[in-house]
C-alpha cells in the first residue's frame, strides 16, 4: 500500500483528482500534499467580534430595516467627520443609503439636475459615476485626468464646460483627493455645483480638511465590501445643505413624508404619511449600519494599515520597470483605496499578460479602470474615441491593482511582491 503524507487543509482540487486516480489503480492513499499556496484574493474585508455582536444584537432587536442603528451611524458618522475641526456634526447632514450610487443619484436629483442639463466627470471612473446622470435625463460630458495622479484634470473640467454645464462630479480616484480647490475655484467661476464621489475616499484630506467637510455641495461614500470601511453594501451623502438634505431623505424611501421610524416609533400613533414625490428605495438597513457602526470606529486605523501595506510594496519595486501610485501631498491623508502599479515602455511584458503571470502565481489582481469612453453604451451615445483622452486610455493599458487590505500578514504582502517582481521577469532598471 502506497500512503501519502496528511495535510490537515482541505485537499484542492487536483489532490481529490490524484487520490481518485490513486482509487482506481487500487492504492488507498491518507491524503494528497497541497503543493500550491492558498488564492490570496484581490480584497478582503475585516470584520471583527464587535460588528458580529453589533449584527446579532440589531437582529434580536426586532429591528431590522432603517431604524434607530441607521440614525446612530448618520450621527456617529457626521461626529467623526467634525473630528479633525474643519466643521461642525451638527452643520452636516448625513443620509445612510444602500448604496454610494444611490447617494450620488440623490445628490444629483436634490441640485434638480434633469433634461438638457449636462454634467463634467472623468472617464476613468466605473460606470455608477456617470449612469446616475443618464438616469435624470442629463447628459454627461467625460473629460480627460492628470497622467500623474489619475484624477480628473481641472483644466479639462475648464476647457469642457458649456452652456448646459450645471455640475461638476470628481472623483477621488484610489484613495488621494484630486485637486478640490482648483475645481471648487472653478465651479465657483462659473457658477456651477460640485459633488464629489468620494467611494474611494474614506479617510482622505484635501488641503488639510477631510474629504465630506469640503465646500462642495454634496459628498457620497461608499461602504461597499471591498471598500476602506464596509456594510456589505452601502454609503453616505454628507452635504451643509439642509433643503438638498431633506428633499434626499425624502426621496431615499419612496417620496414618503415621514419614514416608518418615525412612524412606528412615536409615543402617539402617527400612521399618516403623504407621497410628496415619485421616490426611490434607497435606504440603508439596521443590520448594515450595524456593520458600519464599528467599521467607522476602525477607519483610521485601517487607513494606517492600507498605508504600510503601500509603503512596503513602495520599497519592494524600487527599480522595477514600473511606475507606483502617487502619493498624497506633505501633511495629506491618502485612503490608499487602491494599490495600482502601471507598467512602462521597460517593463517587457504587457498588462494582461502581467495580470495573468499574478493570477497563476494565485495572487488575485484588477483593473481600474477600463475606461467609459471604451464601454459601448457611453463610446456610442457621445461618439467617444481613445484619442480624445490620451491619459486615460494609457493609463488603463498598462495598469493593474494589487491587493491591499487589512487582513494581509506581512507574508501576503511579501508574497505578492515577489509575484510582481517574477511576472516582470526579474528585471530591474539599471
Amino acid at each position: 500500500m502506497v500512503q501519502v503524507a496528511s495535510d490537515p487543509k482541505p485537499p484542492s482540487v487536483e489532490s481529490r483528482i490524484l487520490v481518485s486516480r490513486a482509487a482506481v489503480a487500487g492504492i488507498r492513499p491518507i491524503r494528497a500534499v497541497s503543493t500550491s499556496p492558498p488564492f490570496l484574493p484581490f480584497a478582503l474585508p475585516e470584520i471583527g467580534d464587535e460588528e458580529i455582536a453589533e449584527v446579532v444584537d440589531t437582529l434580536r432587536s426586532g429591528w431590522i430595516t432603517t431604524g434607530p442603528k441607521a440614525r446612530r451611524f448618520e450621527a456617529d458618522f457626521a461626529a467623526w467627520l467634525a473630528e479633525d475641526g474643519a466643521a461642525r456634526a451638527d452643520e452636516l447632514q448625513c443620509i445612510a443609503v444602500n448604496s454610494a450610487t444611490a447617494g450620488l443619484h440623490l445628490a444629483l436629483e436634490a441640485l434638480g439636475i434633469g433634461p438638457g442639463d449636462e454634467v463634467i466627470t472623468t472617464t476613468h471612473t466605473f460606470t455608477a459615476t456617470a449612469e446616475v446622470v443618464r438616469y435624470l435625463g442629463a447628459d454627461v460630458r467625460l473629460v480627460d485626468i492628470d497622467p500623474a495622479t489619475l484624477n480628473i484634470d481641472p483644466a479639462a473640467v475648464e476647457a469642457a464646460i458649456g452652456p448646459r454645464t450645471r455640475a461638476i462630479l470628481p472623483v477621488h480616484y484610489g484613495g488621494l483627493a484630486a485637486d478640490m480647490p482648483a475645481i471648487h475655484a472653478i465651479a465657483r467661476r462659473h457658477g456651477l455645483k460640485v459633488v464629489e464621489d468620494a467611494a474611494h475616499a474614506l479617510p482622505a484630506t484635501s488641503a488639510g480638511r477631510l474629504v465630506g467637510t469640503l465646500d462642495s455641495d454634496a459628498t457620497v461614500f461608499s461602504f461597499y465590501a471591498n471598500k476602506t470601511i464596509t456594510t456589505g453594501e452601502g454609503g453616505m451623502l454628507v452635504t451643509r445643505d439642509p433643503a438638498l438634505a431633506r428633499r434626499a431623505r425624502v426621496m431615499r424611501l419612496h417620496g414618503m413624508s415621514r419614514d416608518a421610524f418615525d412612524r412606528f416609533t412615536a409615543d402617539v400613533p402617527s400612521w399618516y404619511y403623504e407621497i410628496v414625490a415619485p421616490g426611490f428605495k434607497y435606504n440603508l438597513t439596521d443590520i448594515a449600519a450595524a456593520l458600519g457602526l464599528h467599521q467607522l470606529a476602525k477607519a483610521r486605523r485601517f487607513q494606517q494599515q492600507r498605508q504600510a501595506i503601500a509603503e512596503r510594496y513602495d520599497r519592494a519595486f524600487t527599480g522595477l520597470p514600473l511606475v507606483t501610485p502617487p502619493r498624497a501631498p506633505a501633511g495629506q491623508t491618502h485612503a490608499w483605496h487602491l494599490y495600482a502599479v502601471r507598467l512602462t515602455d521597460a517593463a517587457g511584458v504587457a498588462r494582461d499578460a502581467f495580470v495573468e503571470r499574478l493570477f497563476a502565481a494565485g495572487i488575485g489582481a484588477s483593473v481600474h479602470y477600463i475606461p467609459l469612453h471604451l464601454q459601448p453604451y457611453w463610446r456610442d451615445r457621445y461618439g467617444l474615441r481613445p484619442e480624445q483622452f490620451p491619459h486615460s486610455q494609457r493609463a488603463y493599458e498598462r495598469t493593474a491593482s494589487l491587493p491591499i487590505y487589512t487582513r494581509m500578514s506581512d507574508g501576503d504582502v511579501e508574497r505578492v511582491a515577489g509575484a510582481v517582481v517574477h511576472a516582470l521577469g526579474g528585471a530591474r532598471r539599471r
